[in-house]
């Protein structure tokens, strides 16, 4: 496969996972379940965003945390997809999560518990990170292990935006409103919610459109270059000083949403690289989150699939969605 990309790109996996997605017709909680079908995937968020991003052909690194006993499917998949491995093992496991599949598309996410994480470890990765400034673009994804404190992934975004690097920040709850709390010069250039986390983070009711745009543009007056807010089967919402847009896909997934907002994320991050501007950017997105549907595992289709995709994303000026708010 071709690499390109003119920007140096990197990925930050803190809690990676080996994802267990088993496929069942029916879920009844206290009955026997038969599964019809079962895989494992390397997974958690900083590795689906490395691994969508290396499909579309685009040259990443990978930083973080890694279990050494079970680091040998994550191996074979940068190896494979020629992903720079630069995480810290650790000498205990990656944690599983099993997913549970049925046939409607509904799943039910089960999350072991994985390894524990201290400050030294937290420090070997900022050192993997240490010679990254202007030029690079940083996905940090996902949660943190135990061990850690909530201002990890916030300590890792501040370092690397006062040294000039564009981070891309999609992490939820306390670690999310930990970065959002940091003076301007250190908060991320672009972040990721839906809006349930977006509302858990500002502790705000953000079910009306007009509430949800407001706390947005908030977030940019703040200081942070884009936010965007995943709205499930209304698309997502892109908001910057440049611009402000809706973006809906013309078809939509009946399958698992497993990954979908990872490769939003590798979406994203690929449109940085290649400079496009802010409807490209988002039909970019859009397009790597519906193609992801389309495949099991951490892996985008073939990128004339992705084309055809973003050709067919309805990119329109938020004040048209806004004026469709229902019920008013």
């Amino acid at each position: 496969m071709t690499r390109s990309g003119p920007c140096d790109v990197h990925t930050v996996a803190l809690n990676p996972a080996i994802d267990l997605t088993v496929g069942l017709s029916q879920l009844v909680p206290g009955e026997v379940a038969r599964a019809r079908s079962a895989r494992h995937d390397p997974g958690g968020k900083g590795v689906n965003v490395a691994s969508c991003l290396a499909d579309w052909g685009t040259a990443v690194t990978i930083h973080g945390l890694l279990g050494l006993e079970n680091a040998a499917r994550f191996e074979a998949l940068f190896a494979a997809k020629g992903i720079s491995d630069a995480m810290v093992r650790l000498p205990q496991a990656t944690r599983t999560n099993i997913k549970l599949l049925e046939e409607g598309g509904r799943t039910t996410d089960v999350n072991l518990p994985g390894f524990s994480a201290s400050a030294r470890d937290l420090a070997a990765v900022e050192a993997s990170l240490a010679p990254l400034g202007a030029g690079a673009l940083v996905a940090i994804s996902g949660s943190q292990p135990q061990g850690l404190e909530d201002e990890a992934s916030a300590r890792l975004t501040a370092a690397l935006t006062r040294r000039g690097a564009r981070v891309v920040l999609d992490v939820s709850g306390a670690p999310l409103r930990a970065a959002l709390a940091r003076a301007p010069d250190a908060l991320p250039f672009a972040i990721k919610p839906n809006r349930h986390e977006l509302e858990a983070c500002l502790r705000a009711d953000l079910s009306r459109r007009a509430d949800l745009v407001a706390a947005a543009r908030g977030l940019v007056a703040r200081g942070i270059g884009l936010v965007i807010v995943s709205l499930g089967t209304e698309g997502a919402i892109f908001l910057s000083a440049a611009a402000e847009l809706q973006a809906l896909p013309m078809a939509l997934s009946q399958g698992s949403t497993v990954g979908a907002g990872d490769a939003m994320v590798a979406g994203v991050v690929a449109a940085l690289a290649e400079g496009l501007g802010p409807e490209a950017l988002a039909a970019r997105a859009t397009a790597f989150a519906v193609g992801k549907l389309r495949n099991a595992g951490p892996h985008l289709p073939e990128r004339g699939e992705i084309r055809a995709l973003e050709r067919a994303v309805a990119v329109r000026p938020l004040a048209e969605w806004l004026a469709q708010e229902p019920g008013a």
